[in-house]
């Protein structure tokens, strides 16, 4: 195994019929041709990620939409892995909801915290359907300057494309954010979209999906901000 290269673990059942599947591999061809390194995934079928699972081979995670996942459990073990070992991180649609799933159980201590597409009468739901369900949608995002995901896109307004049904709950939101998990992203509704991490060296999730840009020919800021963040880490 070559010791320079960048390796990310895609955490997320594989479908070829995803489009954000089809868009992933572009995207970390389009980075490697960017950075002038050789980037290698790996897909981390969630029904195999066990307590022996080789998850310190990985220079970065990628917690990957197509939700929901064959096992919740080995999806948020990966996503813990990341956040406790300060390994690069990138969540998008579903892995968005994972990553907030998996603070709230594991820092805050929610132990009671679900997933309301796969327990819609928990009494903690702490993602649930969006007002406006945002399936092949398109909007505009407004930034925190200074941040993480705003640095990557070297502005402080964007517009992304969704395929997303549930975020998080309204009902949850202000003590969710409270310590170290910040929002960074709302629409132009004023809905959360993106939070960060902070005391981590990159922790990025974002509702919607930047990875679709590949598909259009154009490199994903957040997919370049991830492998960058992996290279600092292995000099």
């Amino acid at each position: 195994m070559e010791t320079n290269a960048i390796r990310i673990a895609l955490i997320g059942d594989y479908d070829p019929q995803v489009t954000a599947h089809q868009a992933i591999p572009v995207a970390l061809g389009m980075a490697a041709e960017h950075s002038g390194r050789d980037i290698q995934f790996q897909w981390l079928a969630t029904d195999h990620i066990n307590a022996d699972t080789p998850l310190d081979d990985f220079d970065g995670f990628w917690c990957v939409p197509a939700s929901p996942y064959r096992d919740m459990d080995g999806a948020l073990r990966a996503i813990r892995f990341a956040r406790e070992q300060q390994r690069p991180f990138l969540g998008t649609c579903g892995g968005f909801q994972h990553a907030v799933l998996e603070f709230a159980r594991n820092v805050l201590g929610w132990k009671d915290a679900e997933h309301g597409e796969t327990s819609p009468d928990a009494t903690r739901a702490l993602l649930t359907p969006l007002t406006c369900s945002l399936v092949e949608a398109v909007d505009s995002i407004h930034l925190v300057e200074g941040s993480l995901i705003a640095k990557a896109y070297e502005n402080a307004e964007i517009c992304e494309g969704y395929r997303c049904r549930y975020g998080v709950n309204p009902e949850f939101e202000r003590e969710l954010l409270k310590q170290q998990l910040h929002a960074v992203g709302h629409d132009s509704a004023g809905g959360l979209r993106a939070v960060e991490l902070k005391d981590h060296p990159f922790f990025v999730a974002t509702l919607f999906q930047p990875e679709r840009a590949a598909l259009k020919g154009i490199l994903p800021p957040l997919v370049r901000a991830l492998i960058e963040a992996c290279a600092r880490q292995k000099s």
